[in-house]
C-alpha cells in the first residue's frame, strides 16, 4: 500500500513539474501589441528656442557735466494720482519728454556763466571805445590830409612873389595821423572778434549750466535709477548712466538664441508662440521681425539671435523675463497622422502574416538601395498576423507624422510595439512572484 502511494505521489510531482516547465520555462507567452490610432487633425512643425524679453527701444540717460546730485524731479503721476503727489521720480515712473529727472549742484557752473557774461559785456564796451577812437582818428586823418598841401596867395616874409607853396603840417605828424586811423580801424575788427569769442564762451557756460538739469529725452517708463541724492557723477570719456528709460512697454521684443541647425527654416514674418514662467498657463503670440547675422559661439555651438516682436498692450509682460519660444515652421491642417513610434517599429518575421511575407515589398524593388525619406511603412493587425502599409510621409513634429495612403482611414489602429502577457501581468500585479522567463525571441 505504501509503495502504491509513493508511486502516485511521485507521478503527481512529475506532472506538476512538467506543467510548471511548460508554463514558465519553455512555453511561449501570448504576444500583446501596443497600438495607436490614425488621427486627423492639424500638425504644426516647430523649432524651440529660449530668449529674453526686451523693450523695443531703451534710452540710457547720462550726465554730461561733473557734479553732485542735488535732488530728483517730481513724478508726473502726482499730477493725477494723489498717491504720487510730491514724490520724486523713481523705478516705474512714467515720464514725458522734458520731464526733470535729476538736478546736479550748479554752483560752479552758475559762477562760470556769470563770469562769461561779464566778459561778454566788457567786450561790447570795448567795442564802443574802439568805435569812438576810430571816429577821433578819422577826423585827425582828414585834417592832416587837408593840411598836407596849402596854396597861399600873397607875398611871403622874404618878399617873394605870389604862388608860393607853404607846408601846414610836418611829415611826422602826417604819418602819425594816418597810422592812428589805421590802428583804430583794426581795433574795431579785434573788438568784434573778442565779442564773438566771449559770446561763444557765454554759450558754453549757459549750456553747461543747462546740463545740470537732467531731463528725459523721450516719453517712457523708468526701468532703472542708478544714482542717489548726494552721489557725485564724473563725466569723462563716457557719460555715466543715471536712468534707463523704456520708450514704449506696449511693444516688446524677444531676443531668442536659435541653433544653427534650425536657423534655415526661419524668416521674417514666421509666426511664434511663447510662454514665460511668470504666466505658465498662458501662451503669447508674436512674429519674427529680424534674423541677425552676427552669430555667436556658445559652448562650441553656433547660435543666431532672432528678434521676435509681440504686442503688450495690457502691460502684462515685464522686461527681461525668460521666454520659451516655438517657431511655427510649417502647418498642415486636417491631415492624417500616426505616432512616430509606428514608423520606427519593425516586427520579427514570425509575427508577420504569411501573405505579407510572400508578397513583394518596396524593399525588394530596384530602388531598395536608394533610401527615400518621403516613404515609410506602418503595420496593422490582421487575423493571420501583421500586415504592412506603405505610406508617403509629410511633415513631422516630435510626436506624430503626417502620412498618406489609399488604405489609411481615420481611427485605424497601427502597431507601435509588442509586449508579452508575462510582462503585462508583472506590470498589473507588482506583488506577483517573479517566475523564470523564457528565452527572448530573436
Amino acid at each position: 500500500m505504501k509503495t502504491v502511494l509513493s508511486i502516485a505521489l511521485f507521478l503527481s510531482l512529475v506532472a506538476a513539474g512538467v506543467k510548471f516547465y511548460g508554463d514558465y520555462g519553455g512555453g511561449t507567452p501570448e504576444t500583446l501589441f501596443r497600438t495607436g490610432a490614425v488621427e486627423r487633425g492639424d500638425l504644426i512643425l516647430t523649432v524651440e528656442a529660449t530668449g529674453t524679453l526686451e523693450p523695443e527701444e531703451v534710452v540710457d540717460v547720462g550726465a554730461q557735466v561733473v557734479g553732485r546730485i542735488r535732488s530728483f524731479g517730481l513724478d508726473p503721476r502726482g499730477e493725477t494720482d494723489p498717491a504720487f503727489k510730491n514724490k520724486p521720480v523713481d523705478y516705474r515712473s512714467e515720464v514725458k519728454e522734458g520731464t526733470i529727472l535729476a538736478m546736479i549742484d550748479d554752483s560752479v557752473y552758475l559762477a562760470q556763466r556769470n563770469q562769461a557774461r561779464a566778459a561778454f559785456e566788457r567786450a561790447k564796451a570795448d567795442l564802443v571805445q574802439f568805435e569812438a577812437r576810430l571816429a577821433q582818428t578819422n577826423a585827425e586823418w582828414q585834417r592832416a590830409q587837408r593840411l598836407r598841401t596849402i596854396s597861399v596867395s600873397g607875398i611871403s616874409a622874404t618878399g617873394q612873389g605870389e604862388g608860393v607853396t607853404l607846408r601846414g603840417i610836418s611829415d611826422a605828424d602826417f604819418v602819425l595821423a594816418k597810422s592812428n586811423y589805421e590802428v583804430a580801424k583794426a581795433n574795431i575788427e579785434v573788438g568784434k572778434a573778442v565779442i564773438a569769442q566771449q559770446q561763444s564762451t557765454l554759450d558754453l557756460a549757459e549750456t553747461n549750466l543747462g546740463y545740470t538739469v537732467i531731463k528725459s529725452p523721450v516719453e517712457g517708463t523708468i526701468l532703472d535709477r542708478r544714482v542717489n541724492i548726494g552721489q557725485t557723477v564724473v563725466a569723462s570719456l563716457n557719460a555715466p548712466s543715471l536712468f534707463l528709460i523704456a520708450k514704449d512697454l506696449r511693444r516688446m521684443q524677444v531676443w531668442a538664441s536659435v541653433n544653427e541647425a534650425d536657423i534655415g527654416g526661419l524668416k521674417v514674418g514666421t509666426p511664434v508662440s511663447f510662454t514665460v514662467d511668470a504666466f505658465p498657463s498662458e501662451s503669447f503670440r508674436g512674429v519674427v521681425e529680424q534674423v541677425r547675422l552676427n552669430a555667436k559661439m556658445t559652448q562650441n555651438v553656433v547660435v543666431y539671435t532672432v528678434v521676435v516682436s509681440t504686442d503688450n498692450a495690457d502691460l502684462k509682460l515685464l522686461p527681461y523675463l525668460t521666454a520659451t519660444l516655438q517657431f511655427e515652421i510649417a502647418r498642415r491642417e486636417q491631415v492624417l497622422t500616426v505616432p512616430n513610434a509606428a514608423l520606427r517599429y519593425e516586427p520579427p518575421t514570425e509575427l508577420i502574416a504569411a501573405e505579407a511575407v510572400s508578397a513583394p515589398s518596396a524593399d525588394d524593388s530596384d530602388d531598395a538601395h536608394s533610401p527615400d525619406d518621403s516613404r515609410g511603412r506602418i503595420w496593422v493587425r490582421r487575423t493571420s498576423g501583421l500586415v504592412p502599409i506603405e505610406v508617403t510621409l509629410g511633415v513631422s513634429d516630435r510626436a506624430r507624422t503626417e502620412v498618406s495612403a489609399d488604405e489609411l482611414t481615420e481611427g485605424l489602429e497601427v502597431v507601435l510595439g509588442v509586449q508579452t502577457t508575462e510582462a503585462a501581468e508583472q506590470v498589473n500585479n507588482p506583488f506577483a512572484p517573479k517566475m523564470p522567463r523564457s528565452r527572448p525571441r530573436s
